[in-house]
């Protein structure tokens, strides 16, 4: 048994079976492998698609996904992705061919300090230094993803470990243990306790991925429950006007949910002023930030695991206390709470007027999946349209992954309605995974706000800097939805909003990777103040 067939077999068993890659020199044996593993290989275009993917797939499935990637280079392009998933919490292995152990200090073909690079956008990183124990890695990496706060975790597979023979049977897997649960009794009591309590969760407690969970916790603590993912924090537009609101609690619980910039530093009007503070995270890292930000508004700061907490808060019951149903409809109320739109110039098509559409496409849809880009447009996106599943840019302000992400949710659901909301300028990151769409049969619709320029940028340029220092932001006005008809899938192009309806409807109809290219005006994101 080589090392390569110890690593695949060690996916197939832990991992689903589905690998994102992209072939390269130094991880062919593992290509060889997954042959006899049985592995499916979603083979894809760009290095940083595959982590895009991954990131889809775990959010959407619930497991831990696996990017393969080759050395150097080929590494290198991953990179980026891997800090997007960081930040948006999601479990996820990155396995990377490496040079050979024997070829250390040599020089040799693409040697390269890997996991040096990787150590500070992932919650692990090394290297393998035995064949006989690769099965064994393989299965570390994939439970520390998933451990405490989610995560990627990054494992580089040197080229003659791979290749080498070993004796035995499978290495023994090391067994994660979990955090201990802890007493959550003082908490649930200042709850019921306080007028106006307000739960917030992060990224890995989100509605796309707990959605059942959060409904339960806010049932048990008669509390409203907030899933923040934003790279716009309190300013998201998909929370309306939650800031006011947020400022207004008297108690509020900070469930696996960290407290930096997306929630102002908890500075000076953020909260209330006679407002405590509850904090349950697994990273003692992260309660040490926790009691840095609050001083002596920190009720608590327990080290514990996020849906393990929210798991024994329910199961604890309803404690003393009113069901404050008008406060939990202030709350909702106020999420729900959008912006005005201003009419275009020129009749141009508005970018809330594609969300419209994209929703009552979506709502006719027997399942749905939203995939949200960032820009001023994925803003946009994300204010304006609902769905039952979701998967956004993330924390990290990321841009770029919808194409592969809505690549990897159409597989991850097969019977949904994809739809991906994207600018002009992050359709061009991976434009060319539409072919990869079409080679996996993962049919899905992009929705390209076609504005001609980074408008996000612009609207910065704008707001500092004036109407006359306008620079280096504009875009050809290009026909991207030709563009993906040149690569085999179908293209439609939109310069009236009646028109969007119906090239929207053609779109799904045709099942296959599908552009729908729309000319609107570049309108700033909405911000409910």
């Amino acid at each position: 048994m080589r090392g390569a067939d110890r690593v695949c077999e060690a996916l197939a068993r832990m991992a689903g079976g589905t690998i994102f890659t992209l072939s390269g020199n130094q991880i062919m044996p593992v290509f060889d492998a997954s042959i006899d593993a049985g592995l499916t290989l979603i083979h894809v275009r760009h290095e940083a698609a595959a982590v895009h993917m991954a990131e889809a797939w775990a959010q959407l499935t619930g497991e831990v996904a696996v990017a393969l990637v080759t050395a150097g280079p080929g590494f290198a392009n991953a990179l980026s992705p891997l800090l997007a998933a960081r930040q948006s919490e999601t479990p996820l292995v990155l396995l990377s061919g490496d040079s050979p152990l024997s070829g250390d200090g040599r020089g040799a073909f693409q040697e390269l300090d890997q996991t040096a690079m990787a150590a500070p956008v992932v919650k692990a990183a090394w290297r393998a230094t035995s064949a006989a124990d690769l099965d064994a890695d393989v299965a570390r990496a994939i439970q520390l993803a998933a451990a405490g706060r989610p995560g990627p975790v990054h494992l580089a597979l040197p080229f003659d470990l791979l290749n080498a023979e070993t004796d035995g049977g499978a290495a023994a897997v090391p067994v994660h243990t979990p955090l201990p649960p802890v007493d959550t009794s003082a908490i649930r009591q200042a709850v019921a306790e306080a007028r106006r309590p307000l739960v917030l969760t992060g990224p890995a407690l989100n509605r796309t991925r707990a959605g059942a969970l959060l409904d339960e916790l806010e049932q048990a603590l008669a509390a409203p429950v907030v899933a923040m993912e934003s790279p716009r924090g309190l300013r998201d537009p998909a929370l309306g006007a939650v800031a006011g609101v947020l400022a207004e609690a008297d108690l509020i619980l900070v469930l696996a949910k960290r407290i930096d910039f997306t929630l102002g530093f908890a500075g000076p009007g953020v909260l209330a002023e006679d407002a405590r503070v509850a904090v349950l995270d697994p990273d003692e890292a992260e309660l040490a930030r926790a009691a840095a930000a609050l001083g002596d508004r920190l009720l608590s700061a327990l080290r514990a695991e996020g849906q393990a907490s929210a798991r024994a808060l329910v199961a604890a019951g309803r404690g003393a206390g009113d069901d404050r149903r008008a406060w939990r409809a202030r709350v909702a109320d106020a999420t729900r709470r959008r912006a005005e739109v201003a009419t275009a110039a020129g009749g141009r098509i508005t970018p809330d007027a594609v969300g419209a559409a994209v929703q009552a496409c979506l709502d006719a849809a027997g399942e749905a999946v939203l995939v949200s880009d960032g820009g001023e447009f994925g803003q946009w996106a994300q204010a304006t349209i609902q769905a039952p599943a979701r998967v956004i840019n993330g924390p990290a302000g990321a841009i770029g992954g919808a194409v592969p992400q809505a690549v990897a949710a159409r597989l991850a659901r097969p019977g949904a309605c994809v739809m991906a909301l994207m600018g002009d300028g992050t359709i061009g990151f991976n434009l060319t995974e539409f072919e990869t769409a079409l080679r996996h049969d993962a049919p899905f619709v992009a929705v390209v706000g076609n504005d001609a320029r980074w408008n996000a940028e612009v609207q910065i340029q704008l707001a500092d800097y004036g109407p006359n220092r306008l620079v280096g932001c504009e875009l050809s006005a290009t026909r991207y939805d030709l563009a993906v008809a040149g690569l085999g899938g179908h293209g439609e192009h939109v310069t009236r909003v009646e028109d969007l309806g119906p090239a929207l409807a053609r779109a799904v109809a045709s099942g296959l990777p599908a552009c729908v290219n729309v000319e609107i005006e570049g309108l700033p994101a909405p911000n409910v103040g």
